[in-house]
């Protein structure tokens, strides 16, 4: 059964996805999200944010999903306990202090789009998902902890406010939901940087803007992405998943069929026999590995479609450039470091 990343049950190796969650458990065993060491590398070095600087406007008070928070000065040692809540931190200037393991996989020095901007202070890892251990935060002496990509409960929140000030997920928004904006806005706002945060957000959607008018011909050209999460069975995902709406910010659709089969759900589940579904004009696939993509190839329905014919497919792998982990993960990080290295294979 297919499980996408934005899970309201089960944190995601980013939203409610079982391929991403299962596939990349196995594939991060192997190392899929160790350091490609090529591109990104730069760019998140000299990102808008990397200054230690101090926040302004203290106190701040943070409205979240259960209450609002109270920050009485700038945080010096921040707790991550989201699943990628170290993207936006970093991107504001703070190094956290605590973080959590992603899927066994430890964030710190795993992603080249946020390498850089760790500057060798490797975090303590103070759980693993939504399994906080309160002792390790409470050891760190944190003065703001952060749960907003996280499926935290109230009684670990409540649990979290008895060491330090805790933000808990954005309001409006079921856990694992929350846009990247909105998780970076939130950060922004607890950390005394909001200006920094709307900058930030204002970047990518410059550079979207900028992309599309450079690639006028993918303006209304019908677009799926899509999970080959095991031999004969694909995760097509819904118009509202993350990283759908990135190709649509880049002038792309997502044809109405896939928007009927997909319905509340953040991917619709097909076989092969119901391939046309993504015959469209530019197809993406998200591969674990290299053999995934000769199984897709190798799909007696899946050649049989124009889009295969007519070479019009892209394969973003989980490695060797994390190109899928990027935009997967779609944080103010990773979402420039996807499009620098995917719009050029959409162009093709």
């Amino acid at each position: 059964m297919f499980t996408s990343p934005r899970s309201t049950t089960h944190p995601p190796a980013t939203r409610r996805i079982r391929p991403v969650a299962a596939r990349m458990t196995a594939a991060l065993a192997a190392a899929v999200l160790a350091l490609s060491g090529c591109g990104g590398s730069e760019q998140a070095a000299s990102a808008p944010g990397a200054s230690a600087s101090a926040g302004t406007g203290f106190p701040v008070s943070v409205q979240h999903k259960y209450g609002t928070t109270e920050v009485e000065a700038a945080p010096q040692r921040v707790v991550t306990l989201g699943l990628s809540d170290q993207d936006p931190v970093l991107a504001l200037g703070v190094v956290p202090v605590g973080a959590i393991d992603w899927f066994l996989e430890r964030p710190y020095g795993k992603w080249p789009w946020a390498q850089p901007l760790w500057a060798g202070k490797a975090p303590e890892i103070v759980g693993e998902r939504d399994e906080f251990n309160l002792e390790k935060v409470a050891a760190l002496k944190p003065d703001l902890i952060l749960a907003l990509y996280s499926g935290m409960s109230k009684d670990q929140y409540e649990k979290l406010s008895k060491i330090a000030p805790t933000v808990g997920q954005p309001v409006g928004f079921d856990d694992y939901a929350a846009p990247w904006q909105d998780m970076t806005r939130l950060a922004g706002k607890a950390l005394g940087k909001e200006a920094k945060a709307d900058e930030l957000i204002a970047g990518i959607d410059a550079q979207l803007a900028k992309l599309a008018g450079e690639h006028p011909e993918f303006k209304d050209k019908s677009v799926a992405v899509v999970e080959p999460y095991e031999p004969g069975k694909y995760a097509v995902f819904a118009p509202s998943d993350p990283k759908v709406v990135l190709l649509t910010k880049l002038g792309f659709t997502v044809p109405k069929a896939i928007v009927d089969a997909a319905g509340k759900e953040y991917a619709a589940e097909i076989g092969s026999e119901q391939l046309s579904l993504v015959d469209v004009d530019k197809l993406v696939f998200l591969t674990a590995d290299a053999g995934t993509q000769k199984t897709v190839e190798a799909d007696k329905v899946y050649s049989t479609l124009k889009v295969a014919k007519e070479d019009r497919a892209v394969f973003l792998p989980y490695e060797e450039p994390p190109l899928g982990a990027a935009l997967s993960f779609s944080t103010v990080l990773s979402i420039p470091y996807a499009l620098d290295q995917m719009v050029p294979l959409l162009a093709e």
